[in-house]
């Protein structure tokens, strides 16, 4: 780090200046927006947009004549006492700010020191300008200078967009599988209050009641189809599916094998010509994008063709959630095709097949290392020339050991949110964990309604491109 030295009263001279300039990226941006309250936050408590008086601009302002003033000139020592700055322009993603300090006046009383400030664009726009008084050091000090951190902060929140995104369409009739304990009963309601879903729930009725008075959970108006157990339940709410009595299921506190064992049964399930798989719907704070990781839940070891489906349905869901052309990265060891390593065969074998139509909807790059997938950096570094490396939508894992490691290091780790939804049988399926909270609950079930309402619409159009 640079030393710097601070600028006493004494050496100030009028007209004296310091100017910064800095590049904004979509973090900084965020980070701003944030701070100032202008981020138009969606309030999952309170289920409405919230956007407070002071705007991004005037924290912009404020950080960058700070940061003139308390590390440049004066420097150390410094202490603002006032500021007032009028905001003439808006702050975009890719704008080079520049903030200037002058001095334009010195009072000998109280060593105080008026700054004229200025903060212009790269087309020379005035983005603030006003003045700010100071009171400057008297004694010089040496200090290092401030290296910019690596923040990592919440860059976009996934989840509050989705359960928005969500409050224009019907609710979806779903059927909560053994919802018997206080978990698995509490978010469907949750869910139902919000509007997102009808629920019908399948189970022991007296199971059901009891959790309900021990949650202090009213049932009123809420559907009891009553089964005699576990396995009862998913059998009946999987051919209330495949009758078209509801529209979507639920996992409640039965075991997901039992509940998808009724899934794909070959006579009574709910197979369709695609294969069943999972995909994770992650929010990670030091990732710009939603992320999709599939499979780490159904499908164990996956072969060539599985795996067409795993990604067939990863970037139909993709497309659901709003991402016109995602990309698809296909995860390994190594980025080269390396014959002793089967997943980069498959890998390389995948990406032909999306060249030659038999993947469609995405843009697909294998094999790739995690870094290369995630990292512009390091895929630069490897000399990694693709339309994917860096930007990754989707990372589609070479078996489910992979994918479940890498989600749940994700979550506990990185400090993502997951939510989760089955895609390939004739209903979507959300698997809840009893680890979920009632946020990534309420997250899988607005992405529960997105499928539902894609299929409601392909089955209109009389393509059955349901997922």
């Amino acid at each position: 780090m640079t030393p710097l030295t601070n600028t006493t009263f004494d050496e100030i001279k009028v007209g004296q200046s310091a100017t910064m300039s800095r590049t904004l990226s979509q973090m900084d941006i965020e980070v701003l927006a944030y701070t100032s309250g202008d981020a138009d936050a969606y309030d999952l408590e309170k289920g409405q947009s919230v956007k407070e008086v002071t705007s991004t601009e005037a924290v912009a302002a404020q950080a960058f004549f700070g940061h003139l003033l308390n590390r440049r000139l004066p420097g150390h020592g410094t202490t603002i006492v006032a500021a007032n700055f009028e905001l003439r322009g808006r702050l975009s993603i890719g704008d080079t700010v520049s903030a200037t300090i002058t001095v334009k006046e010195k009072r000998t009383e109280g060593a105080l020191v008026v700054f004229e400030c200025q903060c212009i664009n790269q087309k020379g726009e005035k983005v603030a300008t006003g003045l700010a008084t100071v009171v400057a050091p008297k004694h010089r000090v040496t200090y290092a200078d401030l290296a910019m951190p690596e923040v990592i902060f919440r860059r976009t929140d996934v989840f509050a967009r989705l359960i928005e995104n969500c409050q224009h369409l019907q609710p979806v009739k779903t059927a909560v599988v053994h919802p018997c304990d206080q978990d698995s009963l509490v978010g469907p309601i949750e869910a139902a209050r919000r509007k997102l879903i009808l629920p019908v729930l399948v189970g022991p009725e007296t199971k059901i009641r009891a959790t309900a008075e021990a949650a202090n959970v009213d049932l009123g108006g809420i559907e009891i189809i009553p089964t005699e157990h576990s396995h009862a339940a998913a059998e009946k709410a999987v051919a209330m599916a495949r009758s078209g009595e509801v529209e979507a299921l639920m996992k409640g506190s039965l075991h997901t094998d039992e509940l998808m064992a009724a899934v794909v049964h070959s006579a009574t399930g709910l197979r369709t010509s695609r294969r069943i798989s999972h995909v994770f719907v992650l929010d990670v704070p030091a990732y710009p994008r939603m992320l999709l990781i599939s499979d780490a839940a159904i499908n164990i070891a996956p072969d060539l063709k599985a795996k067409v489906d795993i990604v067939q349905n990863a970037i139909d869901l993709a497309r659901v959630l709003g991402i016109e052309l995602p990309r698809v990265a296909i995860l390994s060891a190594v980025e080269t095709v390396n014959p002793e390593i089967p997943s980069t065969l498959d890998a390389a074998a995948l990406c032909k097949m999306a060249q030659r139509g038999q993947i469609t909807g995405g843009l697909l790059d294998g094999p790739l290392a995690f870094d290369n997938a995630i990292s512009e950096l390091a895929a630069k570094t490897k000399k990694i020339a693709s339309e994917v490396a860096g930007k990754t939508d989707v990372l589609i894992a070479p078996d489910i050991e992979a994918g479940n490691m890498l989600a749940k290091q994700l979550q506990y780790l990185a400090g993502a949110d997951a939510a989760g939804i089955v895609l390939g049988a004739r209903v979507p399926i959300v698997l809840t964990s009893r680890a979920d909270t009632v946020r990534t609950r309420l997250a899988s079930t607005a992405v529960l309604v997105r499928v539902a309402r894609a299929n409601e619409r392909s089955v209109k159009r009389h393509d059955d491109k349901r997922f």
